[in-house]
């Protein structure tokens, strides 16, 4: 077994490990789609589609102060 052999090998093992983390990394986005504080930043993708000044804003302010 050469140096070409041992580094054909190693490229195809470090390119499967990579296509594994890439996979899980977007399995991952896909499943937890809000933050610890419950927050889904889904529904924010539109936002620069729909920024008229008559659109409905992504999330409603509310005028009480949270305690």
């Amino acid at each position: 077994m050469n140096i070409a052999e041992i580094q054909a090998y190693g490229y195809f093992i470090l390119t499967f490990a990579l296509v594994l983390v890439l996979y899980g990394y977007i399995y991952h986005l896909y499943t937890k789609k809000r933050d610890a504080d419950g927050v889904d930043y889904e529904s924010y993708s539109n936002m620069a589609l729909k920024d008229d000044i008559d659109d409905a804003p992504v999330s409603a302010v509310s005028e009480e102060k949270e305690k």
